[in-house]
């Protein structure tokens, strides 16, 4: 797994998300409602930039495959993963 640093609003959006659902699975509804953001267009835009970046884990969810279902990687983890590739 690649996991590359993240910019400080996507981090300060992270936070937020970590401290309610650890590696808890939640939804995108659910990540909006934490983060009082009602345009789900910013949500989906947040969630795809810690996809990318490494932070975050994409799954089906198995009641219904058209949605996903989302689970943070912990910081601990990703810094080792950043400090892995830096040697």
């Amino acid at each position: 797994m690649i996991v590359k640093p993240l910019p400080k609003w996507a981090m300060q959006k992270y936070a937020i998300l970590w401290n309610r659902f650890k590696t808890q699975e939640f939804n995108h509804e659910s990540a909006s409602k934490i983060l009082k953001e009602k345009n789900p267009n910013l949500v989906s835009v947040l969630l795809n930039h810690l996809k990318k970046n490494g932070w975050l884990i994409v799954k089906l969810d198995l009641n219904d495959t058209r949605k996903r279902v989302y689970v943070l990687i912990s910081l601990e983890k990703a810094v080792e993963e950043i400090s892995k590739s830096l040697k």
